[in-house]
């Protein structure tokens, strides 16, 4: 008996990781799948109104069909490029703004007032200012996503620096660090967790305004592919469209969670959520 109260502990813990993923990604599975199916019987049954929602299994197909041509794939790279486009550069502006803010009070304190005005517009406000300037083209969308961006990220550096260990900071200045070698053992290693979780903020706000920019202005992308299939009375493929914008978003998130916690794998928080998740 003693033997085996022993052991039971052991294989649970054996079989512990692999299962509960398992049945996480089993959970996960059946909710999908239950909301598909919801969805097929809501258009079926004619709780939702058959001129603007047609049967979900048709989109469903219309979406499969689409993945498999090669024009959604062209909307697509065409969004990403934007997406992408943006994200960088509004992460090249905020991140070493929000270091020079983050390590300087009186820097911060003389800038405040500009961010506390700039930062609650709208960037949707700005698609008439950002069309007379730059034209209907990418630079449009690169504009408004990188302004959209850059206050999440430069709030995130700005929080990431203020949060540096005091004993860690007196401690490198005891042992004789200049200014570049505390930023770069001190400094960085504390403001990169910050850092990591404002891009994958600001990723989502990124596809969001990247859309809305081609919603309404044109550009090419999915977005614009949406309003061509409205316009077109295809609410078959309208909706297969939003689909794939939204598994796109999906992709980009997982992604950005990945490689989060491989180049954070080093933090206590990431060895924390490992140790739960598993």
């Amino acid at each position: 008996m003693t033997y085996v109260a022993w052991l039971r502990p052991s294989a649970v813990r054996r079989r512990g990781p692999s299962a509960g993923r398992g049945a996480d990604l089993g959970l996960k599975a059946a909710g999908v799948a239950a909301v598909l199916v919801l969805a097929e019987l809501c258009t079926r049954g004619g709780l939702l109104p058959a001129r603007w929602f047609p049967n979900a299994s048709d989109i469903y197909i219309e979406f499969l069909r689409l993945a498999g041509g090669r024009p959604l794939w062209t909307e697509i790279g065409r969004s990403l490029l934007g997406w992408a486009a943006g994200l960088g550069l509004g992460a090249l502006l905020a991140v070493p703004t929000g270091m020079a803010l983050g390590a300087s009070p009186t820097a911060y304190r003389l800038a405040r007032v500009v961010i506390e005005f700039c930062r609650p517009v709208p960037p949707v406000a700005l698609i008439p200012l950002a069309v007379l300037v730059y034209g209907t083209g990418t630079q449009t969308k690169v504009f408004l996503v990188a302004f959209a961006v850059f206050w999440p990220l430069l709030f995130q550096t700005v929080y990431g620096v203020r949060d540096v260990d005091p004993v860690a900071s007196d401690t490198a200045r005891s042992y004789g660090l200049g200014t570049l070698a505390r930023f770069r053992t001190v400094v960085l290693p504390s403001a990169t967790p910050y850092i990591a979780t404002g891009l994958r903020i600001a990723s989502s706000i990124a596809l969001i305004l990247t859309v809305t920019e081609e919603l309404v202005v044109g550009t090419p992308g999915l977005g614009r592919a949406i309003i061509v299939a409205q316009s077109a009375d295809n609410a078959t493929r309208m909706y297969a469209l939003i689909i794939a914008t939204g598994l796109l978003g999906w992709a980009l998130n997982a992604a950005f969670q990945t490689l989060e916690r491989r180049v954070l794998r080093w933090h206590p928080a990431q060895r924390k959520g490992g140790e739960a998740a598993r």
